[in-house]
């Protein structure tokens, strides 16, 4: 790494005019110009007189030497601004033997630039007056006055290497929020000071301290904006205190970083804020990190996460003047108390693209057990260097600025003071030796009390003590991805496809086909009867002669054979004109819950034939590749749906559903960096998207990647929270109570283990991703085993309302569930998607779900049960998530599309236990029971789930199941009932045949034959449809029908056997039918 040259550099900094100046005995009087840095007065310009229209030519240059080996650092670049002091000089009167000099007001130059690699720059800065300057009266005409200032170098102080690889820190202390009530403004003056200690030269500890603290009483709430402050004393006119253009902004609690940022605890912050004691700083230091401290940064918080920020109280002491001995016994006898201590989280710095850390973060005792196990830091920042503190703890002992001597160019040979950092900050030097040598030990220093016992300190934990504080870098430690490389290498990976040229085939050319046919037959009809006839046919033609000429060609066509052909011709329809005629009377809507009534009876051909119709129809539409690919998962086929989901992704390129789809694959074919693309992309496009966020942290455990992890898991979780806080200010103020919302309603937080550090639910949880899926399923498992009982208190059932995340649009896919209608709402084809998927009902008190519930219900409704395993072990270790009755639901339906019926028994047991109520779980139930074979289980399991007020998520299989039950026992009425009740709801092929066939049976033949009609519409392809169709026209003595149904359902090859039996009986009771006869 390149290192700054061992020669000093001169910096040079010129005030050339000064504007809008006046003075106190007129606008014309004598000034000069006094510079300053870091404590030491550089010089001072010649006397000036302004002109009358306020300007002041000083054209004054002071220079000071830069150099890192032991003079001027960049360090003290960063932290300390250039003061440039204005002094009127008054005429002296007749008695006084020196002029008298009254100071107008000061201007502030930032040396900032500098360490960006710049050589020169200019500004014009305001000077802002003293009290009681008449420069807070401006001029006729003018803002403010202001002074032109030059900054330059020789060459630059830094290289671009180095620009590029170091770093700017920005630490701001806001305040500190609800204090102790033994803290009072009366009586010994106190000192409040908070510090900690960063890696700033190389591995080297640099301090940044905060003194000074304004102890407040309640009343009134801090502003925002308000401007950051210098940390420096001394500093003349109030308006240099403020940093130019930075500010505190402020911000909603949720979206801090830190602690106290749930919803439930911002009705103690907004009290702690307004009403109660705090110390406001309001400071930023800086501190200025060159290449090697900044890898000695990242590896700092890599090691450990939480780094204390110190606070203590400190009495402020009087130095008596020309008493030295006594002022040094006082310091002696200086005693730090409050001593207390914050953790903070550094690890959202190494989050791609994370630049700022700010929030609030509880005070707690210091402890020094408990200081190391969590930071695994030994060293006390004020304890282990009280020494250093008490020098720069006198009143008046911090020097001013203006009382340093004039010095020449060279700061090394004539700086007085080396031993201490005047502006309350210890020199690297000082701490340097100790906190080596503590950090690297495991037991205390010689000589250190072992603090176990803090009284004090344990003050700031019984009142709720916190600090706000601000941690900022210049550039982000980890870059991030910027979005137009992410969709670049989407592009990339899976380019737009153009559009599909039109198919002339298919549906539509079969029917055109079909007319013309009949518009054939219909001109031979007419040419034979101009043939017969001739074609003078006219008005004048009775109905008699007409009615002989009709009998004659009916029987030409029947002794020629053509009758016979033009019957056959128009009866026997060719099968793609049959197909066409039934697509034109079915929907889109009603093709997918064909397809899912085809999974639920397990006919995955029929079902992908009905998916790809869709597709037929529609090739542009990207619902349509979902729902197909979904499938596709299903049936695990794992390349057809990769397939899909990226023919649908090409068709857009935003599409947040997906894009989450093509990285589930990705990691499924374990292509990992393709899968980190189209998660991260998914992020950047949608940034408030739980489920992207989840889906990314989960792919990061993969990895073994902790902190990606986390960050991605947090990110996803304040999502939640901002989202259930958005919910509850609505319902608030759609009620009319707004104050509730404003004041902190109590609602529940979602946090996950990746808020608590050193959670052993965090160690679990990772245990179980390193393992993989297999390993996930059998924690479940055990987990099933050891919770044989389950306590009464928990009997509560974790449930959401429908999905809201912005990533599910109903409206835009048929892939996931609709809301059940009222039942007094007007019948529609509904969506029932996922045939065992349970989803949330509504109507019941609800808790907010975790984000790995929230990913669990989007992978379900896509079938991408392969990878649910994984996330149903975080669900079951997450403290705000668990056993709850869905996710019983959710791996009971896990284990019954692998057949493993115990398995799933044992879940629905314990959701029975949690939530008897539930209509899904009895549901669930019926379904398991029903698949096992036990239909009188089942069918007890499906009536109490329809006699519950609230529908359960699949309403629709479980009628088409009861209602088959009902047949197989001869309960006709209750069967014709229950289907009648689904062909409401969405109607279908099975619906309408269930009906026809309890119908029929019930030998209501004319209802049988409409129901059976209506599934012939909707699918002429069902053998069972054109058999009960046969025994209708059999019983209604029509010959002709009747033998057409029969050779259907020979054709569709019929599978029931005793139906088929059924048939041939009644035909040979009737004598037709059978055309073999």
């Amino acid at each position: 790494m390149e290192q700054v040259p061992t020669g000093g550099r001169l910096v040079q900094i010129t005030v050339t005019d000064g504007y809008d100046l006046k003075g106190y005995k007129g606008d014309t009087p004598v000034t000069f110009v006094r510079v300053e840095f870091n404590q030491v007065t550089l010089g001072d310009s010649a006397k000036i007189t302004v002109s009358s229209e306020g300007t002041a030519k000083y054209n004054f240059t002071s220079s000071f030497e830069f150099n890192p080996e032991g003079g001027i650092t960049l360090n003290d670049l960063a932290h300390n601004p250039v003061f440039l002091t204005v002094t009127e000089v008054l005429q002296k009167e007749k008695k006084q033997k020196d002029e008298k000099n009254l100071i107008l007001g000061q201007a502030v130059v930032d040396l900032l630039p500098l360490l960006e690699g710049e050589s020169s720059f200019e500004m014009v800065v305001p000077l802002h007056p003293v009290q009681g300057s008449p420069l807070e009266t401006p001029r006729p005409g003018s803002k403010q006055c202001s002074l032109e200032v030059k900054v330059s170098v020789a060459e630059p102080l830094l290289t671009a290497a180095q620009v590029l690889g170091s770093n700017l820190l920005k630490v701001t202390l806001e305040g500190a929020y609800s204090v102790p009530e033994s803290f009072v403004p009366t009586g010994t003056q106190q000192n409040y000071m908070v510090g900690l200690q960063v890696p700033s030269l190389g591995e080297k500890d640099y301090p940044i301290l905060f003194k000074n603290g304004t102890l407040k009483l309640g009343g009134e709430r801090e502003t925002f904006p308000r401007p950051k402050k210098w940390p420096i004393a001394n500093i003349l006119a109030p308006g240099a205190n403020n940093i130019p253009d930075a500010y505190i902004v402020g911000g909603p609690y949720e979206e801090e970083e830190g602690e106290l940022n749930h919803p439930e605890d911002r009705e103690f912050r907004n009290q702690a804020e307004y009403t109660k004691k705090r110390i406001i700083w309001d400071l930023e230091s800086r501190c200025y990190l060159d290449p090697p401290a900044v890898v000695s940064f990242q590896k700092r918080i890599v090691d450990c996460w939480l780094w204390p920020v110190e606070m203590i109280r400190v009495p402020l002491v009087i130095a008596p003047k020309g008493k030295a001995g006594k002022t040094e016994k006082a310091d002696d006898e200086s005693q730090l108390s409050f001593h207390g201590v914050a953790y903070v989280n550094m690890l959202p710095l190494l989050y791609p693209g994370m630049k700022r850390i700010r929030g609030a973060f509880h005070i707690y005792p210091y402890l020094d057990s408990t200081v190391y196990e969590k930071t695994k830091l030994s060293f006390s920042l004020f304890r282990d260097t009280g020494h250093h503190l008490n020098q720069n703890n006198k009143v008046g002992g911090i020097n001013s600025p203006l009382t340093k001597p004039v010095v020449s160019k060279n700061l090394k040979e004539d700086k007085t003071v080396k031993e201490k950092d005047i502006d309350g900050k210890i020199k690297p030097g000082d701490v340097q030796a100790p906190s080596i040598k503590s950090q690297s030990s495991d037991t205390p220093l010689e000589g250190e009390p072992l603090l176990s016992h803090n009284a004090e300190g344990q003050q700031y934990f019984e009142a709720g003590t916190y600090i706000v504080l601000e941690i900022q870098l210049d550039k982000a430690l980890v870059p991030k991805r910027m979005p137009e490389e992410l969709a670049r290498r989407v592009k990339e990976m899976i380019p737009p496809r153009p559009p599909l040229t039109r198919w002339t085939g298919g549906a539509q050319k079969a029917v055109s086909d079909y007319h013309t046919q009949i518009k054939n037959i219909s001109k031979a009809i007419l040419d034979e009867y101009y043939r017969m006839f001739g074609k003078q046919v006219g008005s004048n033609i009775d109905s008699e002669t007409l009615e002989e000429q009709k009998c004659q060609l009916n029987y030409e066509f029947n002794s020629s054979g053509k009758y016979f052909a033009f019957k056959e011709q128009l009866k026997a329809m060719p099968d793609d004109v049959q197909s066409a005629v039934s697509a034109i009377h079915t929907s889109s809507e009603q093709l997918r819950l064909f397809a899912f009534e085809a999974e639920v009876n397990e006919n995955f051909e029929m079902a992908a034939v009905y998916y790809k119709e869709r597709l037929v129809r529609e090739p542009q539409n990207l619902d349509h590749w979902l729902d197909y690919g979904a499938f596709c998962l299903l049936t695990e086929d794992n390349i057809k749906a990769q397939e899909c989901f990226r023919k649908a992704l090409s068709l857009n390129e935003s599409h947040i559903q997906s894009l989450l789809l093509c990285g589930v694959l990705a990691v499924l074919m374990e292509n990992y960096e393709q899968a980190e693309i189209f998660f991260e992309d998914a992020t950047c496009l949608e940034p408030t998207n739980v489920v992207a966020w989840t889906l990314l942290g989960l792919y990061y455990e993969i990895q073994n990647n902790d902190i990606r992890m986390e960050m991605a898991f947090h990110e996803a979780v304040k999502q939640l929270q901002a989202r259930a806080v958005q919910t509850q200010v609505t319902k608030e103020k759609s009620t009319g109570n707004v104050e509730y919302a404003e004041g902190g309603g109590n609602i529940e937080s979602s946090l996950g283990p990746w808020g608590t550090i050193n959670d052993s639910s965090t160690a679990a949880v990772k245990a179980v991703g390193a393992g993989g899926a297999g390993a996930a399923l059998s924690i479940l498992d055990e987990f099933l085993e050891e919770s044989s009982k389950l306590p009464s208190e928990s009997g509560e059932l974790i449930l959401s309302t429908q999905f809201q995340d912005s990533s599910i649009d109903p409206k835009q896919s048929n892939l996931f569930f609709k809301e059940i209608p009222e039942k007094k709402e007007t019948p529609k084809c509904q969506d029932s998607s996922a045939i065992l998927q349970p989803a949330p009902y509504s109507g019941v008190s609800q808790t907010p779900a975790t984000i790995f519930m929230e990913t669990i219900r989007f992978l379900m409704k896509v079938n991408a049960v392969q990878y649910v395993h994984r996330v149903l072990a975080h669900e079951l270790l997450c403290p705000q998530g668990g056993p709850s009755c869905e996710y019983y639901l959710v791996l009971a339906q896990t284990h019954l599309l692998k057949k493993d019926f115990t398995k799933a028994e044992e879940c629905l047991q314990h959701a029975v236990r949690l939530d008897y109520l539930n209509p899904n779980v009895w549901g669930m139930k019926g379904h398991l029971y029903f698949l096992r074979g036990d239909h009188a289980e089942a069918k007890a399991c499906y009536e109490r789930t329809i006699s519950f007020v609230l529908d359960a998520s699949e309403m629709h299989f479980i009628f088409l199941r009861l209602g088959l039950i009902y047949l197989e026992e001869k309960e006709y009425e209750k069967a014709k009932k229950t289907y009648l009740q689904a062909c409401k709801r969405s109607p279908s092929c099975l619906t309408w045949l269930g009906v026809g066939i309890a119908c029929y049976r019930l030998e209501e033949l004319m209802e049988a034959e409409d129901a059976l009609s209506e599934a012939n519409v909707l699918n002429n392809y069902n053998a069972e449809v054109w058999a009960y169709l046969a025994l209708v026209c059999l019983k209604a003595g029509r010959q002709l029908e009747a033998e057409q149904a029969y050779k259907y359902t020979l054709k569709l090859k019929l599978k029931d056997e005793a139906l088929l039996a059924e048939i041939h009986t009644v035909q040979e009771m009737v004598g037709f039918g059978n055309p073999s006869f």
